[in-house]
């Protein structure tokens, strides 16, 4: 077992990088993706293998870019449950209904992954301080395996982001930064502390490895699925690094001869106050423009406009799949129905998933019979005071 690592290639124009010194954009101001040499890592990389390791995300060795596994920074990031939703699914005429619940990961969501081998990653670079933005659960994600990796974080996020996550960045010695606007404000302040201050641009896509933990996620699925992919997997996006991770994960296995040439339908789910790549894929566009007075309950895709959302429409268009807005009061009483029929505390983002999934039946875009599955990305508990109001 060893990381089968090649280099880092430019998501646009193909210019191709040194995966072993400090990178972020390609010239062409592309976000830069991981690169393996697949042939290698067939050899080891079995359903047999597989078999026998510990079920964490690391199982995946030969597909994650960490040169020495023994020096992953780690707080144990279990593979998260695949849950069937019986009595939720029946309700929708979707009885193959799963959702994927990232809760259980250290720090509650789904960022952990990113963070897990982002930070390892910038650790076996030689990074000692990296600055980011967030909308909240990232940067205490980051944070938190920041301090265990001997780190300096610098988190700057809207001043409207959930307490906890505050709480969470300064309990893990972050320094953290509040800014009165949206995460695109954060960016240009943590821009200005990267230039002025040399540090690592741990901002979404601008580094090349949080992808590469997010997409661990589809190798889940494909395992969990026993190598039979489902028909649909619906995704609240908001920079989409999940989803443009699963569709790039599903490729790589596909390229292994783990899974066969079929794709799912991916399915990216914004909320109607910030709807920037629901409005792009309605026109076919390539990209999205920016959303103006971008606002929702659901912070975590409150994202105005995404670095990387020219990779997630193509993953759209090319596995035929879709994307659509639901609105706050959707989410919110499609969250409180789960926990009512299912026992789950899903965040905002994850409960927009349920709501796409009703939306899409309805309109009999999914077909009976199909297997679905929806990215629960964290834990409700957060999510608390938006609960109550």
């Amino acid at each position: 077992m060893t990381s089968a690592l090649s280099h880092l290639e430019c998501s646009k124009c193909a210019a191709r990088y040194d995966a072993d010194a400090i990178a972020h954009l390609c010239a062409c101001g592309a976000p830069l993706l991981v690169r393996y040499d697949l042939e290698r890592a067939a050899r080891t990389l079995t359903r047999e293998a597989l078999a026998s390791r510990e079920p964490t995300m690391w199982r995946y060795e030969e597909l994650l870019p960490l040169r020495e596994l023994t020096k992953r920074v780690s707080l144990h990031e279990q593979m998260t449950p695949l849950v069937r939703m019986r009595r939720v699914g029946r309700e929708l005429g979707i009885e193959a209904l799963f959702v994927k619940d990232e809760s259980t990961l250290p720090t509650g969501t789904f960022k952990a992954r990113g963070a897990a081998v982002g930070v390892s990653r910038a650790k076996e670079l030689g990074v000692r301080a990296f600055a980011m933005p967030t909308n909240g659960n990232a940067g205490a994600a980051w944070a938190a395996y920041a301090a265990r990796a001997g780190i300096e974080a610098h988190v700057v996020m809207p001043v409207s982001a959930l307490e906890i996550n505050r709480v969470e960045c300064t309990m893990a010695g972050a320094q953290l930064t509040l800014v009165n606007g949206l995460i695109g404000d954060a960016g240009q302040i943590v821009a200005r502390e990267v230039a002025e201050h040399g540090f690592y641009d741990a901002s979404t896509l601008k580094e090349p490895y949080r992808i590469e933990g997010k997409k661990t996620m589809g190798l889940e699925l494909a395992e969990q699925f026993d190598w039979n992919v489902p028909d649909v997997i619906i995704y609240p996006a908001g920079g989409g690094v999940g989803l443009i991770g699963m569709h790039k994960a599903l490729h790589e296995l596909q390229a292994l001869g783990l899974i066969a040439d079929r794709m799912p339908r991916f399915v990216a789910v914004q909320a109607e106050g910030c709807a920037p790549i629901v409005e792009a894929w309605k026109a076919r566009r390539s990209e999205s423009t920016p959303w103006n007075n971008a606002q929702t309950v659901a912070f975590g895709i409150n994202v105005p406009k995404a670095l990387g959302d020219f990779l997630v429409l193509a993953a759209l268009y090319e596995t035929g799949g879709a994307a659509l807005a639901v609105s706050d009061r959707e989410l919110l009483e499609v969250q409180s129905v789960v926990g009512a029929r299912e026992g789950l505390f899903i965040c905002p983002e994850g409960a927009a998933t349920v709501a796409a999934a009703k939306r899409l039946r309805e309109q009999c875009w999914i077909a009976a019979g199909e297997r679905v599955v929806v990215i629960n990305t964290g834990t409700g508990l957060k999510y608390s005071g938006v609960v109550r109001s």
